[in-house]
């Protein structure tokens, strides 16, 4: 069973080419899954599935992030029990235990109904959203961030850090029927990140508070599709509530040591040049 590949889903985004990463330094045999290379899948495609999972023994999934996820992950989890897929890990989001919409929890409820051995990761916002998402890295590129997080303060946590717990969880027992939510080490306000990123860098980057409505409106005008406009909206919205405004312990749990500051991110994510106008 060892010997089987660990398919990952979404293998060159943020968290999956971490995760193949990790894999990688266990010697374990990785399947890398993404719309184009050696092994094609698309969500949308169900012709892509089958060979994605066959003689796979392990899945992370990153779902589709469209409004149908739920219902593609149901029917993607019966393609890849009935080829022999044995655990699943999925990535799911900490903002989903804090609200009470079910829909939200619908690829939970669909690896949770797949008979295999399933975790979950529900992380806060990353801090690899504000190097490697336009939507931040943009903004602090040309010099002012605007947002609509207010005072609201949130626990942003590392990639890395996300991807070495789903490497546990998908190469160790112990994990199965868990659902770990995941955080940094402490509090901080979007405005507050946007000055430690300005600090790091040498430069003035200002950050505009907004509301809801006027940073939807600002997204359009960057270009971005209404309903990805007010998907941001609604969830940064979120952050200003407080709804995220707590530490969650899956990082220690799991890893057995705290997680990495953001900070400490800054630090070495600022040395790459990618917020250099």
């Amino acid at each position: 069973m060892t010997d089987k590949p660990i398919l990952v889903l979404g293998g060159t985004g943020k968290t999956g080419r971490r995760v193949v990463s990790g894999l990688q330094q266990r010697d374990a045999a990785v399947r890398v899954a993404a719309r184009s290379g050696p092994c094609t899948f698309d969500w949308h495609k169900r012709e892509t599935w089958d060979a994605a999972v066959n003689g796979v023994r392990a899945v992370y999934v990153v779902d589709s992030q469209t409004e149908d996820a739920g219902s593609l992950l149901s029917e993607f989890g019966d393609v890849a029990v009935a080829a022999g897929v044995s655990r699943f890990v999925l990535l799911s989001a900490r903002a989903w235990q804090d609200i009470d919409e079910p829909e939200w929890f619908a690829s939970e409820s669909a690896v949770k109904a797949t008979g295999a051995e399933w975790t979950v990761l529900r992380p806060t916002w990353f801090g690899q959203n504000f190097s490697e998402d336009p939507l931040l890295r943009l903004p602090l590129r040309d010099g002012r961030v605007v947002l609509p997080t207010g005072e609201g303060p949130e626990p942003l946590i590392d990639a890395e850090d996300i991807a070495a717990v789903a490497v546990e969880a998908l190469t160790s027992d112990g994990h199965a029927g868990e659902t770990y939510a995941l955080s940094g080490p402490r509090l901080l306000t979007f405005a507050g990140a946007v000055r430690e990123i300005a600090q790091a860098t040498g430069r003035e980057i200002e950050y505009v508070d907004a509301t809801g409505d006027q940073y939807r409106d600002h997204l359009i005008e960057r270009g971005f599709p209404l309903d990805h406009a007010e998907l941001a909206a609604q969830l940064l919205g979120w952050v200003r509530e407080g709804r995220g405004a707590y530490l969650s312990d899956g990082v220690q749990r799991v890893l057995g040591r705290e997680p990495r500051d953001f900070g400490d991110f800054v630090r070495v994510t600022a040395a790459t040049g990618v917020w250099r106008p």
